[in-house]
Formats: structure tokens, C-alpha cells, sequence
């Protein structure tokens, strides 16, 4: 298995019937994260859903939107975005 078959993470019922046909076959396509559009060759981790894909960076972006749609950010939401970001303040 190559390393950008090992970025690509399905989710669903069929993940398991994909990942062991990916597994026999040798296939090299890419595949893009459907926000950002970069490839899985760019990006640390890409998790495929039915018809869309997102990559690891534009999730953690929706992660922290959506912690700050409140408009005050907590001590334990800024842990968590700090986690995630791998920074510390």
C-alpha cells in the first residue's frame, strides 16, 4: 500500500469491501478534498465520504468555526484548538 493510499480514509458501510480491494490492487489515484481542493499527496490525512472528501486541515477549520460560532471562546475550547493546531499560548 502506498503512503498516499495510507492518507485516504473511507467512512461507510462499503470501507471495509474498499479497503481490502484497494488492498489488492495496486491503484494510485488521487483523490481531493472537496473544500480546499488539494490532493491527498498535499494534505496529512483525507477522510472520504458518499461524494465529498475532507481533509484533515479543512476539518480542523470547521472544528474551530464552529467552537467560535458562539463568539466567546472557552479556556477548555482554546485547549482543544491548541491540541489540534499543535500551539501553545
Amino acid at each position: 500500500m502506498s503512503d498516499s493510499e495510507k492518507k485516504v480514509v473511507s467512512i461507510g458501510s462499503k470501507a471495509k469491501k474498499n479497503a481490502e480491494k484497494k488492498e489488492n490492487e495496486v491503484q494510485r489515484e488521487l483523490e481531493y478534498c472537496s473544500f480546499c481542493g488539494r490532493p491527498n499527496t498535499m494534505v496529512p490525512k483525507l477522510v472520504k465520504g458518499p461524494g465529498v472528501n475532507i481533509c484533515s486541515e479543512c476539518t480542523l477549520i470547521a472544528v474551530q468555526y464552529l467552537i467560535l460560532q458562539d463568539g466567546a471562546l472557552s479556556a477548555e475550547a482554546q485547549r482543544i484548538i491548541d491540541m489540534l493546531w499543535g500551539t501553545k499560548r
